[in-house]
C-alpha cells in the first residue's frame, strides 16, 4: 500500500484544491502554490492541467501510480463511462467508506484503523483497505476502538457531511451502504475527463 508521509498542505497548495481525504487543513489562507515564486501568475499547460487532476485522485485516496492505473484499466473495461466508473470504484474503497462514515478524520487515519483490524465489515474483522463495499454492506468498528481519541473526536465532529449513499445509525454507531456512489458525490472538485485524457495515450 502506498503511504504518503510528506507535507500534505503543501501538496494541496500545489494542486490548488482542498482534498478532505488527505488532510483536514485548509488552503484558504494561502491558496497559491508553495515556494518563493508561488504568487507569480503562471500559465498551466494542458499536460500540467491533466496531471494535476490525476494527482488529486492519487493523493486524496492515497494510491500509488501503479494502483490508480489498475483501477483506471478496470474502469475502462466497464460498460459505464470510464470517468464515472473510476470515481465510483475509488469511492467504494473500504478505507474511504470508513472515512466518509465519520470514524476517522482522514483516509490515511481510516486506512490505519483497517490495517490494525479495528474495522468490521458485515461483522467480520478485515485488514485490507482496498476492499470494495457494496450495497447492503455494514461498516462498524470493534467495541474497543470507539474509545480511541481519534475515533471519539471524529465521530463528534466528522470531517465531512455523510454522503447519501451511506446510512449511519447513531445508536448502533455503524454505517450501511445503501447504494453505489455517484461521480458527482466526490467531495472535492475534479475534472475526471482530464484524467481519462491523461491516461488515453499511456495505457
Amino acid at each position: 500500500m502506498s503511504r504518503f508521509t510528506g507535507p500534505r498542505l503543501k501538496v494541496m497548495r500545489a494542486l490548488g484544491a482542498e482534498l478532505p481525504g488527505l488532510s483536514r487543513k485548509s488552503i484558504e489562507n494561502r491558496p497559491h502554490p508553495p515556494g518563493q515564486h508561488g504568487l507569480r501568475q503562471r500559465r498551466r499547460s494542458d499536460f500540467a492541467a491533466k496531471l494535476a487532476e490525476k494527482q488529486k485522485l492519487r493523493f486524496n485516496y492515497g494510491l500509488s501510480e501503479r494502483q490508480i492505473q489498475r483501477v483506471f484499466l478496470e474502469a475502462k473495461g466497464s460498460k459505464m463511462p470510464t470517468g464515472a466508473k473510476l470515481l465510483e470504484l475509488l469511492e467504494r474503497r473500504l478505507d474511504n467508506a470508513v472515512f466518509r462514515s465519520g470514524f476517522a478524520p482522514t483516509i490515511p487515519a481510516a486506512r490505519q484503523l483497517v490495517r490494525h483490524r479495528h474495522v468490521l465489515l458485515n461483522g467480520q474483522r478485515v485488514s485490507v483497505p482496498s476492499i470494495r463495499v457494496r450495497p447492503g454492506d455494514v461498516v462498524a468498528l470493534r467495541d474497543a476502538a470507539y474509545a480511541m481519541p481519534l475515533v471519539v473526536e471524529s465521530l463528534a465532529e466528522p470531517a465531512l457531511t455523510r454522503p447519501e449513499w451511506l446510512s449511519f445509525d447513531e445508536g448502533a454507531r455503524r454505517a450501511s451502504i445503501t447504494r453505489v456512489p455517484m461521480a458527482d458525490e466526490v467531495p472535492f472538485p475534479i475534472d475526471v475527463q482530464q484524467v481519462v485524457e491523461y491516461y488515453a495515450n499511456r495505457l
